[in-house]
């Protein structure tokens, strides 16, 4: 019973790490990473679809990322989203594909980023602690239901350990994104 209890927040609480790994692949750390590109839409028939169900997105080189659409038509969207996007990249169309040449990161703006990595791993935190929080309220009414307080007390020292354990996730992700990022 207290296994199930507890199981639905480390769910939660994994949720939140694997969101906060998917988020931190789409900054980019100096090499050509085509996650990048996962949170850009295009117009597809009037429909914002992800850029991965239009185009075949390359890595052909360390800093270089090829974009080919399988229709064509498609170029000037693909184009405009990334135009319109925050990754300050400029797209070289060729009429059949389009080439992102990634600059070479300056020392001011891999701070920048570590920092924004680090302020992304403490809303994580937060995000794992908030859980924590609910989770203790839930069990603290348990005892209005007829569940020992030595029952809560454990429930609530298991929680605990699982806050611990993804919150250091959470750190050692950001330190690893961190090192990828000040890496020349």
């Amino acid at each position: 019973m207290a296994e199930e209890r507890i199981q639905k927040y480390e769910d939660k609480m994994k949720k939140t790490l694997s969101g906060f790994e998917a988020d931190l692949a789409t900054i980019r750390a100096g090499r050509a990473n085509p996650h990048i590109l996962d949170k850009l839409t295009v117009d597809y028939y009037g429909v914002p679809t992800p850029l991965q169900q239009v185009a075949n997105i390359t890595v052909p080189e360390a800093r270089m990322i090829q974009i080919q659409p399988w229709e064509s038509s498609l170029i000037k969207e693909i184009q405009k989203a990334i135009l319109s996007s925050d990754l300050g990249l400029n797209p070289n169309n060729d009429g059949k594909l389009i080439r992102l040449v990634l600059p070479e990161l300056t020392e001011e703006r891999r701070k920048e980023l570590v920092k924004d990595v680090k302020k992304r791993g403490e809303n994580a935190k937060v995000a794992v602690r908030n859980i924590r929080r609910d989770a203790n309220d839930a069990f603290k009414k348990l005892v209005k239901q007829d569940v020992s307080e030595d029952e809560v007390e454990e429930l609530q020292e298991k929680i605990q350990k699982l806050t611990d354990k993804y919150v250091k996730n959470i750190d050692a992700a950001v330190d690893a994104k961190s090192k990828e990022i000040l890496t020349v």
